[in-house]
């Protein structure tokens, strides 16, 4: 599990549209695949610019692009 936000997570993005704890990133043994979920963060998480619900798990393909506020990052980067 990697918690992504601007305070004692594992993955800390410095941007002000990121709040302290923001969403978590996990990893599903059982199917082989990464999930996002939002943490109920202010400005939004994104995949492929689209903003996911509030507290559901969302599954990830490779090429996918996320958003955490407003910074980008690919979810090849993150997972390879």
């Amino acid at each position: 599990m990697i918690f992504v936000g601007r305070d004692d997570c594992e993955l800390m993005l410095q941007s002000r549209s990121v709040d302290k704890q923001h969403a978590v990133v996990n990893y599903d043994t059982s199917n082989d695949e990464h999930l996002v979920k939002d943490l109920g963060s202010l400005n939004g998480t994104f995949v492929n610019d689209v903003r996911i619900p509030e507290q559901t798990y969302i599954t990830l393909k490779l090429d996918d692009k996320l958003r955490f506020g407003y910074d980008i990052l690919f979810s090849k980067y993150i997972f390879s």
